[in-house]
Formats: structure tokens, sequence, C-alpha cells
């Protein structure tokens, strides 16, 4: 099917409307509506090609949610007006020991959401910067947030996921305390988890125009780490330090 999406035909170019072809949902796959996809910065990096091994046309986004609106035969989680998102992988192996942990992002043959290889024209994945997305049943993920909250969600799957998964590896909350260094795009996330997720929180940052926003999301200190004597009251004395 064709759809309108946003991307670029080369490093040199802006972003730009242009018409991209989404294959019919198979068997196992979900045809999603976008409601809302979040930009990271990864996802520029890999318009401008900065990273190298960019494929053109390129269309961007891996933090994707919205609603089913057509599910395969054999799909068997979500139903058409369930609310789902998309992160940053589509496919995998299915038969390595990375996936059947769950792990499929350690998987050697992990597909990402944009830039990824696959059967679908044009030979190369094409991410969430557009109106429609069909993902195998297995990548797709169920929201369960109020639709008024869609657009907070997109975040959660790249940023999100990225400071929450080592945060509860290491089974931080309560009784802990949490250095988290830097308050950009992760570590303003890292903060509220670690926040919630019950932990004394203390936010590292080189910028004193920061040290207010910092205590907003949740921080209880707040270290501004080009005032040495602000760094050495808090010499060995975390108990998990997360580094954005």
């Amino acid at each position: 099917m064709l759809i309108n999406a946003i991307g670029t035909y080369s490093a040199s170019q802006p972003l730009e409307s242009m018409a991209i072809t989404r294959r019919e949902p198979g068997p196992q796959d979900v045809q999603i509506a976008i409601a809302y996809c979040g930009v990271c910065h990864s996802d520029l990096h890999q318009a401008r090609s900065e990273w190298a091994g960019t494929l053109y046309p390129c269309v961007p986004g891996h933090e994707i949610v919205g609603r089913v609106t057509a599910v395969g035969n054999a799909v068997s989680r979500y139903a058409v007006g369930d609310l789902v998102g998309v992160g940053c992988m589509v496919d995998s192996c299915q038969q390595c020991e990375e996936c059947a942990e769950g792990l499929e992002n350690y998987c050697d043959h992990m597909v990402l959401t944009y830039n990824g290889p696959t059967q679908d024209a044009p030979g190369h994945t094409l991410g969430g910067y557009s109106q429609q997305i069909v993902v195998k049943e297995h990548y797709v993920l169920r929201i369960t947030h109020p639709e008024a909250q869609l657009a907070a969600v997109a975040p959660l799957l790249c940023a999100g996921i990225t400071t929450y998964s080592p945060l509860r590896h290491w089974h931080v909350g309560p009784g802990k305390k949490v250095g988290v260094v830097g308050i950009g795009g992760l570590g303003h996330m890292g903060i509220k988890l670690a926040h919630a997720m019950g932990a004394h929180v203390v936010a590292f940052t080189t910028s004193e125009s920061k040290r207010n926003a910092a205590r907003t999301l949740g921080a209880d200190d707040v270290v501004v780490s080009r005032n040495d004597d602000e760094m050495a009251a808090h010499v060995k004395s975390f108990d998990f330090i997360l580094n954005t």
C-alpha cells in the first residue's frame, strides 16, 4: 500500500514529504495507524549519515505509538482498535540463545525499525515518520495508557527503555543511591525513572542552568561537575551510576 511519510533522499537533503510502500499484512503481521512518533537524536544522525551506512531513501523513527487497523489471521495478542507501540527493532532470527531469552536486541540478525535489511521495498526498513507501519506481532508492544497520554508514551520506546533496562537489571529502588550523569535526552528520563522506583537520585551536570530542571524531574541532589567541592561530597557513596 502507498502511504505518506517524512524522510530524506540523501545525507545533504532536508527531511521532506515522500510516498513510500508498506506491505499488506501477512499472517503474523499487525498493521498500525501511527498517532505519534518520537524524534530521537539518532534519527538525525542516521538521516545525515553521520554514523555511515545509511540507506536512502531514509525514513527515520523508532518511538512509534498508534492504533491497530488490521491483523493477520495468525495474530493472537492484538485486535483492531488496540493501542500499541513499536520500538527500535522489527525482526530477529527467533532461533538463537539471545532471542530465546528475550534479548532480541543482541541477536546477530536483529532488524532495526529503519535502515535494516528487509524483503519489502525499497530493500531496507522504513521507520515511524509515516502514516502506517506493518510489523510482526512479536515486536509490537501493548499500550495501556489513556489515549490522551500517547504523545508522552512515545519516548519511552527508546530513551525510556534505554535507561529503565539497567535500572531494573541492577535492582534500583528504595534504599539505593543512584547517580545520573548528564541531563539530556536519556538523562532526564533516567532521573524520572530512578525517582519513580524509589531511589535517592543525584543528578550530575556541567551546566548550572540545569540545576532547577533536574530537581523538577525528581533529583534529590544536583551536582555541577565543574565544582570540585560538590563532587567530593559524593565520593564512593553510590550504589549505581547511570552514565548517559
